[in-house]
């Protein structure tokens, strides 16, 4: 009955990827590339975990 005040977690492990791919797009861009690289694993880690519950459902 109250299903509308249940978070979502695709969508909360969707916002989060999209802002480590971000915050990996700007450390390229200002040189950081070791920074582009732990924030690229990271996004890559929340991805498996979206795919991870895309298949669950």
């Amino acid at each position: 009955m109250f299903n509308f005040f249940k978070r979502n977690p695709q969508q909360e492990l969707q916002k989060a990827y999209e802002n480590k791919l971000t915050e990996a797009m700007q450390a390229q861009r200002n040189g950081d590339i070791r920074a582009y690289s732990t924030l690229q694993e990271e996004a890559e880690a929340i991805y498996a975990k979206l795919e991870a519950l895309d298949k669950a459902s």
